[in-house]
């Protein structure tokens, strides 16, 4: 886990950031709490671990649920169910409060204090995060499949991944933009069926890891491109 101190950002894009989309306006400012999220995306090691041996809350999970191999790779093919409870079960063990981000969290911790469409910069390439080879040029390798966590560098908070690898869980469902958006890192939740993921994935176009981008996926769906991290908000951390 990674401590992220509280603070301010502006969320979302402008109508001048390139390939932004209309969903991720109107930009508004959020007041987030300090936390801790998880270094990397849960991988397959830490999954297979919390899913054989922590005792059930609600539901039952398939210890190897992943379509790539590798017990370094991020767990892949879990709904935001099966993350919920893996969320449950540490939580019960550990008498701490593990869960999801919020969407306001997650995009707050992958800036970490930058205003670019990335927190490396303005473009991405396959030296900073694994994505589709779309938009990578011949003499640059693909993967076509997640990396072992860690392999591309870590944005100023010391988190990796956040863009690319595999999307990500957040507690928040749905909305189209942001009008009346919360100002503060609770999560934004209402009947809709849909649940919002982050960051892009293996698989996904340079657009689509952007910080801003944003998608939505029914929360029963299992792909092999979304996976999920966690964050702690009940242990004492600094604010700046």
């Amino acid at each position: 886990m990674v401590e992220i101190p509280g603070g301010t950002f502006m969320m979302g894009s402008s109508v001048n950031e390139l390939n932004s989309k209309n969903d991720e306006r109107p930009q508004h400012q959020v007041n987030i709490q300090p936390l801790f999220m998880s270094k990397y995306a849960i991988t397959q090691k830490q999954w297979q671990q919390v899913a054989a041996f922590f005792p059930q809350v609600t539901k039952s999970l398939i210890s190897k649920p992943s379509f790539f191999s590798g017990v370094e790779h991020p767990v892949e093919q879990i709904s935001w169910y099966d993350a919920n409870e893996f969320c449950a079960r540490l939580s019960k063990l550990t008498s701490r409060n593990y869960r999801l981000p919020s969407e306001a969290e997650w995009e707050y911790a992958c800036r970490a204090g930058t205003i670019t469409s990335f927190y490396f910069g303005e473009k991405i390439t396959n030296q900073l995060a694994n994505y589709s080879r779309k938009h990578i040029s011949s003499n640059q390798k693909f993967n076509g499949q997640t990396s072992p966590v860690g392999s591309f560098p870590a944005n100023a908070f010391g988190l990796h991944d956040m863009h690319g690898q595999v999307w990500e869980w957040c507690i928040d469902t749905w909305h189209d933009t942001y009008d009346d958006a919360p100002t503060d890192n609770i999560a934004w939740v209402d009947s809709n069926q849909f649940r919002v993921v982050r960051g892009g994935s293996w698989y996904s176009d340079s657009v689509m890891c952007r910080s801003a981008y944003r998608h939505r996926c029914n929360p029963k769906n299992k792909y092999e491109d979304i996976g999920f991290r966690v964050v702690c908000d009940d242990v004492k951390v600094n604010s700046p």
